[in-house]
């Protein structure tokens, strides 16, 4: 049996103005030709299919189209879970229409607890695979809140509530066990030691408090398909437990990141081989960044690439002036087959409160509250520490994220 993982698709991303349809209905069409070339029994979607809780039309036509389309190909179902981004009934409507077409999905976890233990059939009706369909676990799907608790007995009520939420799977699945028929897990979380783009990945609880160490997911799971985190990487160097990262790179940060779906084989109900397969570059994301000079330097040793996407570019000049006419001088290079999409001029200067010189951003395109909150606290709290602030402001945050997924 082949089982191909993927995760956070984020359909409907937006960077800047500019939107994502293009990479990604490249990206869907080159997987139903993967699907087929590897021999693909199941898919599964590890959370983060939408980039909001209230995806845009186009965003919805591509992810059903998709599902349509797979029909025709040689994958029998398909299971997806919910992430983070993901509304719980945007995913959850059309669950029961789709489950018609072997499209297992759960937004969120269901009342029903055993409801996310889903059993894949050969064409005879037996029992081929167990998924254990866990979706990103929200807070109140863990733990209730806990009057006057420390910033750390929080961070372990988290941890130990995510490890709980899957030891409390292992009984649905023991009789599968005894019968030699593998179990897949999934997840959508932060594990202890991995490691989260900087620019696209979001600190609520899931990449901070809740850490889950690889040791921490039941051995009764032979393969455990994570999401949320970017970059396809093991779990405290523990070949089935991975996650495979996004298909298509989502900021300027992750623009030297390999993206990959993995090939899970298994045979005699044994985890045999975890195979990586690349996914081809759609657009290239490129970061440039230096004094006018270099920049232009830079620039003008980037070539176009036959096959992709015309690149979008990141251009970061550091300046002690301000460069009235940058705009101009970029459209007289005349480039070839490259977008520029976020022009940035740093001043370099010598800041009042500080020994070192540091940036100071023109733009406040890539501010973000909890970047301005930490400077803040750096300000009025160095000396008496402000840790429990700190983590009063991400729950803040937390709560905001997910009220606007429901």
């Amino acid at each position: 049996m082949r089982i191909l993982h993927t995760a956070d698709w984020h359909l409907g991303k937006h960077l800047g103005q500019y939107e994502r349809t293009g990479e990604h209905a490249l990206f869907l069409q080159w997987l139903l030709n993967q699907i087929n070339r590897q021999s693909i029994d199941v898919l599964i979607v590890a959370g983060d299919i939408f980039d909001t809780g209230n995806p845009s039309n186009t965003a919805l036509k591509q992810y059903y189209d998709f599902l349509w389309q797979v029909k025709d190909t040689c994958c029998r179902d398909v299971v997806i879970v919910g992430g983070n981004h993901d509304s719980v009934s945007t995913l959850n409507a059309p669950r029961d229409l789709l489950r018609f077409f072997n499209v297992h999905v759960v937004g969120g976890v269901p009342e029903n607890f055993s409801e996310q233990v889903i059993e894949i059939k050969d064409d005879w009706g037996t029992t081929q695979l167990v998924v254990c369909a866990v979706p990103f676990l929200r807070d109140k799907d863990i733990r209730l809140s806990v009057p006057g608790e420390s910033a750390n007995e929080r961070r372990q009520r988290i941890s130990q509530g995510i490890a709980e939420h899957y030891r409390n799977l292992v009984p649905y699945i023991m009789p599968y066990k005894e019968r030699h028929i593998p179990v897949i897990a999934t997840g959508h979380l932060f594990t202890a030691g991995a490691q989260a783009s900087p620019d696209s990945e979001k600190d609520i609880h899931v990449g901070n408090l809740g850490q889950v160490a690889g040791d921490q997911f039941p051995t009764e799971f032979d393969y455990v398909a994570l999401g949320h985190l970017h970059r396809p990487q093991l779990v405290n160097r523990m070949p089935h437990i991975r996650y495979p990262g996004s298909p298509v790179p989502l900021s300027f940060s992750e623009n030297s990141d390999g993206k990959a779906l993995l090939a899970v084989s298994f045979i005699d109900g044994k985890l045999s081989e975890v195979e990586e397969i690349p996914v081809p570059v759609l657009r290239r994301l490129i970061r440039v960044k230096g004094d006018w000079e270099k920049v232009k330097a830079k620039l003008s040793l980037i070539e176009s690439r036959d096959g992709e996407l015309p690149a979008w570019i990141e251009i970061q000049v550091e300046t002690d002036d301000y460069i009235d006419d940058l705009d101009k001088q970029l459209i007289a290079m005349e480039l070839v087959n490259l977008e520029i999409v976020f022009v940035k001029q740093i001043r370099m200067r010598q800041h009042q409160s500080m020994s070192e010189t540091v940036e100071e951003t023109l733009s406040l395109n890539d501010i973000n509250p909890l970047t301005v909150f930490e400077k803040r606290c750096e300000q009025d709290y160095a000396e008496t520490g402000y840790d429990d602030l700190l983590q009063t402001f991400r729950e803040a945050l937390e709560l905001m994220e997910d009220r606007k997924s429901r």
